[in-house]
């Protein structure tokens, strides 16, 4: 399938090359496709969050695109995410077909371009034609396409809880090398917080918070965070 990609580069220029020849570099500092929309009773809730995946801010449309950008900053493979990367655009049944994904996420492997929508709103007709032919485009050429819906509940609060712990500069350098070397696997999440007499206990227990969301340590996810989960190093 045929298909033009518009971005825009350095200084809002807008570039226009063909899906297959535009590169991953060129998106990763794109700005955003749309500008911000606010105005009174609008449904949809938009904000700007600070990612220390790529230590910018990133912005987000709605509350499930925040939680989708929770889980990229969250996710040790991605190293870039752009919001509203860039316009596809294609021509179908004798008809210009266009889309703005919400979100191109850069990682280790392959870029993954994603859109975000409601569960209840995926089996929408005008919906799932434009998820069909933009997941065709995208993986004509080897990138992975994802569709987002609402995440398991328990994750999802762990994970924004764990976010307010990304700030790295906010830790001790001293308690956070003290704490990789230390003995950790296996411990309890309660017993690991006094762990090191020397320092403060909050200082502590918050500095492993740092290492949970860097996935320096992991655990359980699936269930409220507390004292009795186990800890374990990251494979």
């Amino acid at each position: 399938m045929e298909a033009m990609v518009s971005f825009r580069g350095h200084g809002g220029r807008v570039e226009e090359h063909s899906w297959e020849s535009v590169a991953a570099g060129s998106l990763q500092s794109a700005s955003p496709w749309r500008t911000f929309r606010w105005y009174r009773g609008q449904k949809h809730y938009s904000g700007i969050y600070w990612s220390s995946t790529t230590r910018d801010h990133v912005i987000y449309e709605s509350r499930l695109e925040l939680s989708r950008l929770l889980f990229a900053d969250f996710d040790p493979s991605v190293r870039g995410i752009v919001a509203q990367p860039f316009l596809l655009k294609t021509v179908m049944e004798g008809k210009v077909r266009r889309h703005i994904p919400d979100y191109l996420l850069l990682t280790g492997q392959v870029p993954v371009v994603v859109d975000v929508k409601p569960l209840y709103r995926l089996s929408r007709p005008e919906v799932a034609f434009t998820f069909d032919w933009t997941r065709q485009t995208v993986e004509s050429r080897g990138w992975k396409y994802e569709v987002w819906s609402e995440p398991q509940a328990a994750e999802l609060e762990n994970i924004r809880f764990l976010a307010g712990y990304r700030r790295d500069w906010l830790f001790s350098p001293e308690i956070l090398e003290e704490l990789r070397d230390a003995n950790l696997d296996g411990l309890l999440l309660g017993q690991a917080r006094v762990c090191l007499p020397d320092h403060p206990e909050p200082q502590v227990h918050a500095a492993i918070h740092h290492l949970l969301w860097t996935q320096d340590l992991v655990t359980n996810l699936d269930r409220p965070l507390g004292p009795s989960h186990i800890l374990k190093r990251a494979a």
